[in-house]
């Protein structure tokens, strides 16, 4: 007996060891991708981001022309007019009964010289706004490399399972051929060889649904990184074998004090506190008067009453020019100024609660990370230490059964009990790394392995 499982020992090895050779080969003109560059495609590609930065661009045009709106406007007009009949003469002002033409042009310029600051209010408004914008793109940028580092895990965690299962479904598939040689012989009843035979079938379902948990995984993946669906690719496993190295000795309220300070949620919340501030600053500029300034000059011709007049000499002739202030007090218009500051206030208002939730939100999410770090911790070392256990429990009734003091129920049992053991550790290793990951993007560490 012992020369029959040293005989199918050697052709599974070989077997092995041949798949993983055709699997490395057929690897080879696949992309692989790290989670660096996964990282770098879904910022490249993700259609959230361009929208965010369009926002961007947006706000950018409208902090430029609130500068630009400090300047004085400078305009030209002209006009060519043609009279029939009984008219007006533009320049003498008497009634002809003749056609004219007549044409005139100026030009004028404006300048603001107070507005109730409102101007500059604007200008410091739409910085704000700019600002509130960048960290509004940084947060989605942010939250899309935790959903990558979360997806790459998954796709690795499912492709370990699968591993697993396939050579739990190997060692299977060799059981059963030890089986059927004793049952030939008869020193196997029917009873062994459809435990066996069950074993397989159930190490075959593992591995079917293995295969389907790798296969949704990178598709969520492609999906992520906006590639097509139909594409292939691998993900490269980083080297993250030395458990002992992953950090998770974290306090709350020191990632929470870290993290507040620069957290782009946080940000984003309080620059917009601080645009919606202004907000009121520039609805109150509607209380004060306005003064303005106009300049200009302009000039004027007709063929009427002075039709033997040239073109050049009564362009010179009329020329004119103009200057003069225009203030302008607000008396009464319906109380929209007072309408306009209290909208500013509430807006002000829902703003400051809004940072306030931003805040409760993050503490509470950093004290759940935290937390959900130290359990998966513990749940990673009893699952390592359970699948030692089980290691140790089967190896124990393997080799009882050889000697046959151990039915084929209970080799089975065993083995099933390894199989669990080991891909709960699996999970549990990917769930402690992951967490681990999860304090790191809360504090703005880059996320590496």
């Amino acid at each position: 007996m012992k020369h029959i499982k040293r005989q199918y020992f050697f052709r599974y090895t070989v077997f092995t060891l041949l798949l993983v050779a055709i699997s490395a080969l057929s690897l080879t003109a696949q992309e692989r991708i790290t989670l660096k560059r996964a990282t770098e495609l879904v910022i490249e590609n993700n259609l959230q981001i361009k929208q965010a930065q369009f926002s961007e661009a947006i706000s950018e045009e409208n902090l430029q022309q609130s500068k630009l709106a400090l300047y004085p406007t400078l305009n030209a007009n002209t006009n060519l007019n043609f009279n029939f009949g009984r008219s007006i003469d533009p320049l003498t002002n008497q009634f002809v009964n003749q056609a004219i033409t007549s044409t005139s042009g100026n030009v004028s310029s404006g300048a603001a010289l107070f507005q109730g600051f409102q101007k500059i209010n604007q200008i410091s408004q739409n910085k704000l706004q700019l600002d509130a914008d960048k960290s509004n793109t940084q947060k989605i940028k942010n939250d899309l490399v935790l959903a990558v580092v979360t997806n790459y895990l998954s796709v690795l965690n499912a492709q370990d399972l699968l591993l697993a299962s396939q050579q739990q479904l190997a060692i299977s598939n060799q059981q059963l051929d030890i089986e059927q040689k004793f049952f030939d012989v008869g020193n196997k009843t029917l009873a062994d060889l459809s435990q066996a035979k069950s074993q397989v079938a159930s190490a075959e379902l593992n591995v079917t649904n293995a295969q389907n948990q790798v296969d949704l995984a990178f598709l969520n993946l492609a999906q992520l990184l906006e590639l097509d669906p139909s594409s292939v690719f691998e993900v490269e496993k980083p080297q993250i074998e030395d458990m002992s190295k992953v950090n998770s000795a974290y306090s709350a309220v020191d990632v929470f004090k870290s993290a507040s300070s620069s957290f782009p949620d946080i940000r984003l919340a309080e620059l917009r506190k601080q645009a919606s501030e202004k907000g009121i600053e520039i609805a109150r500029g509607n209380y004060f008067p306005s003064l303005n300034l106009q300049s200009g000059f302009g000039t004027r011709y007709s063929n009427g009453s002075f039709g033997n007049t040239s073109f050049s000499t009564q362009v010179k002739d009329n020329f004119n020019q103009f200057i003069g202030f225009g203030l302008s007090i607000p008396i009464f218009n319906g109380l929209a100024a007072r309408s306009s500051v209290r909208r500013a206030k509430i807006n002000f208002q829902n703003s400051v609660i809004n940072e306030q939730l931003a805040k409760n939100n993050l503490n509470k999410v950093i004290n759940q990370a935290v937390y959900d770090l130290r359990a998966a911790e513990k749940r990673y070392y009893s699952a390592q230490s359970a699948f030692q256990s089980s290691k140790e429990a089967f190896n124990v009734i393997e080799q009882r059964y050889t000697v046959g003091l151990v039915n084929s129920l209970d080799y089975n049992q065993a083995q099933t009990n390894l199989n669990k053991a080991q891909f709960d550790q699996i999970q549990a290793r990917y769930d402690f790394i992951f967490r681990s990951k999860v304090i790191d993007y809360y504090l703005g560490n880059p996320i590496t392995f």
